[in-house]
């Protein structure tokens, strides 16, 4: 397989994994919404919450960079069920709970009010982002804990710290967590790469899932890794569509034995090992492989640091100035220069 490990690792870390900054302002506009929403329910009379606890992909640290800003950060906030009491001192309904947590979120700040689903409350920010606030409340059993969603269906058990949990234990048992972190990244952008496979593909959970069962650890090579990984979720996913939920037992992240969501991940798979091909060609040229790349993820990244490379090349044969080699490189400015490797199996 042609040697590209240096570009798919520097397309990782520019175009996939989120910033410093990125995160900083994500972690900053959370808190921001965590003292909304104290400060809201304080004001309404309303029984003050337990604590916040960070989900998802955003616990996971496994969230890409999106062009248009759309991110999704859940951030569940707890209460005690016996806080949670309506007007009539009976327990609050889960939708009464979420109808709550939205009338303190919305202090008229926002050009879209917070707004109740099914499982959470939304709140829309101008940046293109949005938090999602899932509402819990704790029961106590003589001194033991458990834990229920305000869901759509009513108060169902659930935690979502226990998912977090999970991904923790299998990066540990990996060996390899920052590898394997990159794979989910790596799998998610790939299925995120067009904008018409929205909505018919595979979560970024279940894709997850999927990584973690089929990881390929190959620390010498990302570019290796990340296609014999997809290659395994491709093959796993030919003789069963089914995703089981990994803390839940007897749960699926699919829907029946036949998911079109799974399945067109599968089909999508299929076409991205098919463009990769010319990877294992004798013949094939670094030209060639950086194609390759570019048309898995749907981008010109890695045609744009060839071209650069390419550019430095002649500058260095002719002794071109700095000026004008900063005069050639600036339509690939956003690319990031470094050659990828040379060929072995």
């Amino acid at each position: 397989m042609f040697d590209c490990s240096k570009d798919v690792r520097a397309f990782h870390d520019k175009q996939v994994v989120l910033s410093q900054a990125e995160q900083t302002a994500m972690r900053d506009r959370r808190d921001a919404n965590r003292r909304r929403l104290r400060k809201g329910l304080a004001d309404n009379g309303k029984p003050a919450p337990i604590e916040f606890v960070k989900q998802g992909s955003y616990a996971m640290k496994t969230m890409l960079q999106h062009p248009q800003n759309d991110y999704d950060i859940d951030d569940g906030v707890y209460f005690r069920k016996d806080d949670l009491v309506g007007s009539r001192g009976a327990a609050m309904s889960a939708l009464d709970a979420r109808w709550m947590v939205r009338d303190a979120l919305d202090d008229g700040s926002f050009n879209d009010a917070p707004e109740v689903r099914p499982n959470c409350v939304r709140v829309f920010y101008a940046a293109g982002f949005h938090v999602d606030v899932p509402v819990y409340r704790r029961v106590d059993t003589n001194g033991s804990y458990s834990y229920e969603l305000a869901s759509g269906a009513g108060w169902r058990r659930s935690d979502a710290r226990d998912v977090t949990a999970w991904f923790d234990r299998e990066l540990n048992a990996s060996g390899q967590t920052y590898l394997l972190r990159r794979l989910v990244r790596h799998v998610k952008k790939f299925a995120r790469s067009r904008s018409s496979w929205s909505g018919r593909i595979l979560s970024g959970f279940g894709i997850t899932v999927l990584v973690v069962e089929n990881r390929h650890l190959d620390v010498a090579r990302d570019d290796r890794a990340v296609h014999e990984t997809m290659r395994a979720i491709k093959q796993r996913l030919d003789w069963n569509l089914v995703v089981s939920h990994p803390v839940t037992p007897g749960d699926t992240i699919t829907s029946g034995d036949s998911d079109g969501k799974a399945s067109f991940l599968r089909s999508k798979l299929d076409e991205a090992l098919g463009w990769m091909e010319p990877l294992f060609e004798a013949d094939c040229t670094r030209e060639k492989a950086l194609s390759c790349w570019d048309k898995v993820y749907n981008t010109d990244f890695f045609s744009a640091r060839y071209k650069e490379e390419r550019a430095a090349a002649f500058a260095c044969r002719v002794g071109i100035g700095s000026a004008a080699l900063m005069a050639l490189e600036a339509p690939t400015a956003a690319a990031v220069v470094g050659a990828g490797g040379g060929r072995h199996a």
